[in-house]
């Protein structure tokens, strides 16, 4: 073999191990960065959230407690489909990874159901504007009562049979019916309505027969 080609192979020999070196080299660099940060950042060993919603606050507490994590009340609600002071929502959600000693954020379920004061609406608006605000609110209204008066006017509030007027603290829960008007009007209130000209007629004839006599 001549001197050349020996020192051409052990060239070539000498890059591919070159070569194959580096890559290692760049493997291992990249495992270590890899495992560096997971390491640094406790990725993958966090733990688990569980799921608190729809449990009642003292359990979620001390299965929160128990998997080294704490809870804390963020919020209020009300949903009659949950017992009250249990969980209706939370955050972080079910199955996210935290460190331990993370804080979950929990909105309980109101025991009672929330109170809203009545609105001016009574002899104040129409059907569809008392309608507007009221179920805006959150209250239920049933099928109105029609009482004299003018078309489509509200009279009155009526929340279990009972008269509710504004400012009243009325539970979104119980159910509301208004009072308007049917555009007619009962027959003794046109008699009133007529009755006092009626009678000022009859004392302006009764001074006109005096001054007569006189």
């Amino acid at each position: 073999m001549k001197a050349k080609e020996f020192f051409g192979k052990f060239a070539s020999l000498f890059l591919w191990g070159n070569l194959l070196a580096m890559a290692l080299v760049v493997l291992v660099l990249g495992l270590a960065v890899k495992y560096g940060l997971d390491a640094y950042t406790h990725h993958g060993e966090g733990v688990r959230v569980p799921k608190l919603e729809g449990m009642l606050y003292a359990n979620a507490r001390s299965l929160i407690e128990s998997d080294g994590l704490r809870i804390m009340v963020s919020d209020s609600g009300y949903n009659k489909r949950f017992a009250a002071n249990s969980v209706l929502a939370q955050s972080p959600n079910a199955g996210s990874f935290v460190k331990e000693g993370h804080v979950v954020y929990v909105t309980v379920n109101s025991p009672s159901s929330p109170t809203f004061a009545i609105p001016d609406v009574v002899d104040n608006s129409s059907f569809r504007e008392a309608e507007a605000k009221l179920t805006a609110l959150g209250f239920k209204l049933l099928p109105p009562q029609y009482v004299s008066g003018e078309k489509d006017w509200v009279y009155g509030i009526l929340c279990r049979g009972r008269r509710v007027s504004t400012g009243d603290y009325v539970s979104i829960e119980s159910p509301l019916t208004l009072l308007i008007g049917s555009g007619t009007y009962e027959l003794d209130e046109e008699i009133d309505d007529i009755e006092p000209e009626y009678k000022m007629m009859q004392s302006g004839q009764t001074d006109e027969l005096e001054e007569a006599a006189e």
